[in-house]
């Protein structure tokens, strides 16, 4: 059984910046991606940026030069620096991850609760 908790989210003014935060605890041997989700209201989730172990990332292209994903492998956590906020960023954050129980099996971990950004205007 794996568990992310994200946390890091609050409300803030157009333009300004959070720092994310998703540990992953649990039945873990070593994890492998890592990444970032965003659900805004009515919208479907989708991805904000991945990270592998060996620390390549990958950003889609709305966030490219405002967000920063980073990860501590030895706590099994990953950042996500956000500057530049937009009010339609507003959106419950979620973090996902790759990972190998302690039978060396890789497994996709279940989403966690989120962690909500809200940006006024």
């Amino acid at each position: 059984q794996v568990r992310l908790v994200e946390s890091g989210g609050g409300l803030v003014q157009a333009g300004g910046s959070l720092r994310l935060s998703c540990a992953a605890s649990g039945s873990i041997f070593s994890t492998n991606a890592m990444a970032w989700y965003c659900q805004a209201p009515g919208k479907q989730r989708e991805l904000v940026a991945a990270i592998t172990s060996g620390g390549n990332t990958n950003y889609t292209d709305f966030v490219k030069g405002r967000f920063t994903i980073s990860r501590d492998n030895a706590k099994n956590t990953v950042y996500l620096q956000i500057n530049s906020l937009k009010p339609e960023e507003t959106a419950v954050y979620y973090c996902n991850a790759e990972f190998l129980d302690y039978g060396l099996v890789s497994k996709l971990s279940s989403w966690g609760q989120g962690t909500q950004v809200s940006v006024s205007s």
